[in-house]
């Protein structure tokens, strides 16, 4: 459940998710413009979004997020790895200092009125933007590993990091041109680094890369772009002592990249924080 990054992680206050509500909103109508300009983009094969790409998006995720392609045995996920956040929890590790995680539990509270959740939704408000653990000790960890049995907050994960997460990564990815693996890549970068105005978000990622390469649907060569992408993001994850080991780019998009697997096709061999790992 502790990977490499989250082990080197230091308690100073990291932004990674700032204005995350505005992500889905903000990056999917920004993909959807850019799309309408995207006339000269290549008919693409099955994206991220078909179920079995997605299936191995989880499981990429879940190799350098949980150390385990089993990513639907971290519903129950949930521990504070020092980083400035607070907990840390679930398949995306949504956050209770970075919103996230208080727009989740709002979702469950919605859906299933009197959870077990339901009543730190003012303390989660409190905390929000903090790493504190005011109003959630000492049973909240308890309560979300017996909230992550009912299958009603499982689809409530599934369904947020839709919204904020994968989707926006999917239109972004796809109204630049890019192939599977790309809007991976794009997917991935905002698990890790989420939107908004800093540095390091996946805004600031892309536009970085963008300085240098354009992308396919601006008449650019993927693979050259994909590699100005990739260069972006390392720089981004050095900025953070949590997030300095770059292996889920050196040796995992990167081995994909350069065999030229721009559709993420099985089978997939890679390694992340020196683990193997293989989808047949």
């Amino acid at each position: 459940m502790v990977n490499a990054d989250r082990e080197t992680a230091t308690p100073a206050r990291i932004s990674r998710r700032t204005v995350v509500a505005l992500l889905g909103a903000g990056v999917a109508s920004g993909a959807l413009l850019a799309s309408q300009r995207a006339t000269a983009a290549p008919a693409a094969a099955s994206g991220l979004d078909d179920p079995a790409k997605k299936e191995i998006a989880m499981e990429l995720v879940s190799s350098a997020e949980n150390s385990s392609l089993d990513w639907k045995a971290q519903y129950k996920y949930i521990e504070d790895i020092g980083d400035g956040r607070g907990y840390t929890a679930g398949i995306i590790g949504f956050c209770s200092g970075t919103g996230d995680m208080l727009d989740l539990v709002q979702l469950y509270a919605d859906r299933k009125p009197g959870n077990v959740l339901a009543k730190y939704l003012p303390a989660l408000r409190k905390v929000d933007g903090t790493d504190s653990h005011s109003g959630l000790d000492p049973n909240y960890p308890k309560d979300w590993r017996k909230a992550a049995q009912d299958t009603v907050f499982q689809q409530c994960q599934n369904d947020e990091r839709d919204r904020v997460y994968f989707n926006p990564a999917v239109a972004q990815g796809k109204a630049d041109g890019l192939r599977t693996l790309g809007q991976f890549c794009y997917y991935d970068a905002i698990v890790m680094h989420g939107d908004g105005d800093d540095p390091t978000s996946f805004r600031n990622i892309r536009g970085r890369a963008l300085r240098s390469a354009e992308p396919p649907a601006q008449g650019g060569d993927e693979t050259t772009y994909l590699n100005a992408f990739l260069d972006a993001r390392v720089w981004a994850m050095k900025q953070e002592e949590a997030h300095s080991d770059t292996s889920r780019v050196d040796t995992e998009q990167r081995v994909f990249l350069r065999k030229g697997n721009l559709d993420l096709n099985t089978p997939l061999d890679w390694k992340v924080y020196g683990d193997s790992y293989h989808i047949g």
